[in-house]
């Protein structure tokens, strides 16, 4: 279990804004996860996914990496800001893409 939760810790501080869900953003598997991807795709920043689907290691223990018990999981400069409802809620309110321009602003400055 160590070597799993050590690669989700990976992939979260890997990835300025981290998505863990049924499917890829091509192809959702559950509504749930379609809905929040569509909101991370309007932000118009790029952001890692996980297909807890395809790896059920991380599907079976990512739960307790963030005591969060279900997906999708949607993580932003390495916090769990939370899954579908509060995605949404932010995505609405304009705090999601607040938050991801403030978490993503100096990794162009990095990326030249």
């Amino acid at each position: 279990m160590a070597d799993v939760l050590e690669r989700i810790d990976e992939q979260v501080k890997g990835n300025k804004v981290m998505i863990y869900m049924k499917g890829t953003p091509q192809f959702p598997q559950c509504g749930f996860s379609g809905r929040t991807v569509e909101a991370l795709k309007q932000v118009g920043k790029e952001f890692g996914y996980c297909n807890v689907l395809a790896d059920p290691e991380i599907f079976q223990n990512l739960p307790r990496y963030a005591d969060w018990p279900t997906f999708p999981q949607v993580y932003v400069d390495g916090e769990l800001i939370g899954g579908c409802d509060i995605t949404l809620e932010m995505f609405e309110n304009g705090d999601l893409k607040k938050m991801i321009d403030e978490a993503t602003a100096g990794q162009a400055a990095n990326d030249q």
